[in-house]
């Protein structure tokens, strides 16, 4: 590295310049911080390059294992049940001999099963949101802590993956079960009756704000969904064996030292 400083100091100085420096003190810091490498030889181009080829990787493996089936409802962390508003009707309902926790299982498996269908919009939206990251960006996230990477993509996609999920949710939840009932009519038929009785004086019951679970299971899908993502972040961050190209091994490499 000397001898090329020194290479380098002898060709800046022939350069024509219509300026002096007043000493050497004051060349050597310049010259030293254009020779700086950046990362150990890594530009900060192949930095942020190596960062969205992570994020690729990991919201790729996240979406891939959601949408399996029992991507939710096999996962005991991301198993969606019924609102907990609604747990005092689901009480009494499961004490229905042989229907009524029938009842509240295949509505639970639906919400699930909508969930992982749904899970199939994330990729597009992901990947346009890690294209348009900028060098400023990703360099940032790529310092900070091991969650930034999915709380920036949990700020500039949730709005959008809410957006597509809802409308497949809500096509899932509206299929009927038994005759001409589904699991969003069956609830929220539920719901109506039960704050009918929840309006009468000294009934003791509180009212359920909400009878859809089209919303509901939504945002309780898209929460599901960023665990997954960090999780994986996480493992790219910290495990070698996550990181599955040699630009993952040389860019995150690098963090570990």
């Amino acid at each position: 590295m000397a001898k090329f400083k020194q290479a380098y100091l002898g060709l800046f100085l022939l350069i024509p310049v219509t300026f002096t420096f007043q000493s050497c003190d004051s060349i050597l810091p310049f010259i030293e911080a254009l020779l700086q490498p950046v990362e150990q030889g890594l530009s900060k181009e192949q930095i942020v390059k190596g960062l969205k080829e992570a994020l690729k990787v990991g919201t790729d493996t996240a979406v891939t294992r959601l949408t399996r089936k029992n991507g939710f409802y096999g996962d005991k962390l991301l198993k969606i049940g019924l609102p907990k508003e609604a747990n005092l009707i689901v009480e009494n309902i499961a004490k229905i001999p042989l229907i009524g926790q029938a009842a509240i299982d295949k509505t639970t498996e639906l919400i699930n099963r909508a969930a992982e269908d749904a899970a199939t919009e994330a990729k597009p939206i992901f990947i346009n949101a890690i294209t348009n990251m900028t060098i400023a960006d990703g360099f940032a996230l790529l310092h900070g802590e091991d969650s930034a990477a999915t709380a920036y993509l949990r700020k500039n996609t949730y709005q959008q993956l809410f957006n597509a999920f809802k409308p497949k949710i809500e096509n899932s939840l509206s299929k009927k079960i038994v005759g001409n009932v589904s699991a969003e009519s069956s609830y929220s038929t539920l719901i109506d009756n039960y704050n009918k009785v929840a309006k009468i004086p000294l009934s003791g019951l509180t009212e359920v704000k909400t009878n859809t679970l089209s919303s509901y299971a939504t945002n309780m899908a898209l929460k599901g969904l960023f665990v997954k993502v960090l999780e994986e972040e996480k493992d790219i961050r910290h495990d070698v064996k996550a990181r599955v190209s040699d630009l993952l091994k040389q860019v995150f490499g690098e963090l570990d030292k």
